[in-house]
């Protein structure tokens, strides 16, 4: 008897699970509300060229700061400050959002960001063999000047200009696993020619 009200019950939860399907198809679905578009970003501008890179309209000028080469986690931040005084915007704004006048202002803060308010210590190039100043360089003048100190290192041949010369690591890093170039360690066995090969198979066969 037990049993078979069990299979009663779970007759009649299935029947009502069908009558509740049955329900909710029948009803009327509410049409699904697609995210509106904002004014704001319908007026920015897709690609920015800024300090020669070009950045996503659609990103934050603190963002935006990290796709150029020079500048880090640790300067974007004060750049982005000196960019906002000097505009009187926030950093927070899309670059998309920028006229041709601002995103020139701001190239000119991004080249000469030494004649600000900023630490030494956070400049890429201090006390500079050219001028003798501290400068923060950025893009091509910084790929351009990275190569000019490795030449330099190498003319002098100092320790450091001696490890660029061959390849090997430069800031004392450990060789014996890592760093490796050339060829495999190992019994290096020598190629056989045709004629060799066939003549020591004579030579057994002879013995």
């Amino acid at each position: 008897m037990a049993k078979a009200k069990k299979k009663d019950k779970k007759v009649s939860k299935k029947k009502e699970a069908a009558k509740d399907k049955e329900i909710t198809a029948d009803a009327p679905k509410k049409p699904v509300k697609k995210k509106a578009i904002a004014k704001e970003d319908e007026d920015l501008r897709g690609i920015i060229r800024l300090a020669g890179k070009d950045v996503s309209g659609y990103i934050n000028l603190k963002r935006a700061l990290l796709r150029v080469k020079g500048i880090g986690q640790s300067t974007r931040g004060l750049v982005a400050d000196i960019i906002s005084k000097e505009l009187k915007i926030s950093p927070t704004v899309k670059v998309g959002s920028f006229d041709d006048a601002q995103i020139e202002k701001i190239d000119a803060i991004l080249a000469n960001i030494q004649n600000y308010d900023v630490p030494s210590y956070l400049l890429n190039r201090r006390m500079s063999r050219d001028t003798g100043k501290n400068e923060h360089v950025i893009m091509n003048d910084l790929v351009f000047s990275e190569r000019q100190d490795i030449e330099n290192e190498k003319k002098l041949y100092t320790w450091k200009g001696y490890r660029h010369h061959y390849g090997q690591k430069v800031r004392g890093q450990r060789t014996r696993n890592t760093g490796r170039k050339g060829m495999s360690l190992g019994v290096i066995r020598k190629a056989m020619q045709p004629g060799q090969a066939a003549g020591k198979k004579d030579e057994k066969k002879k013995k």
